[in-house]
């Protein structure tokens, strides 16, 4: 699996931005997150039962992510066309205001080694990307176990804070003080 510290991979894919044919069609590549941070979260599957928890939780917290420099991006290995129909027969998720990513080809899972080799779909997988493209996090939940958006935007805050930053610690907190913390022994 490609990790910390390392570059993004160059990906284009269509991307679904609506739930009507005549606008819901785009494409996206590396190009369009460049200078930004973005948050890619791949799921294993559209027409099922924990995917759209969590499509709908990130989501929600959409402005919170914009409002800190940051793109979410939905991405599994359906086609734009299933990921439209997906879409427009779930109430769950009409509307949903982030892209829905189709690597229908299963280039980006495959360099990003998070094609489940049995049913040949992306893992449930979060990648955290920097401005200049170089993944500063990742993690992968069991296709059973639905993600906690809340702490993919708790993280992106702790890195965007460039400082140490204790478990449970929130936007707003201090960060740790290694002097103090040396000194205090």
């Amino acid at each position: 699996m490609l990790g910390l510290g390392k570059e993004f991979p160059a990906f284009k894919l269509k991307a679904v931005v609506g739930d009507e044919p005549e606008t819901a069609f785009t494409e996206i590549s590396k190009e369009h997150l460049k200078g930004k941070w973005a948050v890619l979260f791949f799921y294993p599957k559209d027409f099922t039962f924990v995917c759209p928890t969590e499509i709908r939780g990130f989501a929600n917290l959409k402005e919170d992510f914009q409002k800190r420099g940051a793109e979410i991006f939905a991405c599994s290995t359906d086609s734009e066309f299933v990921h439209l129909a997906w879409r427009q027969n779930s109430e769950f998720i009409r509307g949903l205001p982030i892209p829905m990513l189709s690597d229908i080809r299963r280039d980006l899972s495959s360099a990003l080694g998070i094609l489940e080799e049995n049913e040949g779909v992306a893992q449930r997988a979060t990648y955290i990307v920097d401005p200049q493209g170089i993944i500063r996090f990742v993690s992968v939940n069991d296709g059973k176990v639905g993600r906690n958006p809340d702490e993919t935007l708790r993280t992106l805050d702790a890195l965007q804070s460039d400082g140490l930053c204790p478990t449970g610690w929130k936007k707003g907190q201090a960060t740790l003080d290694v002097a103090k913390l040396i000194k205090a022994g």
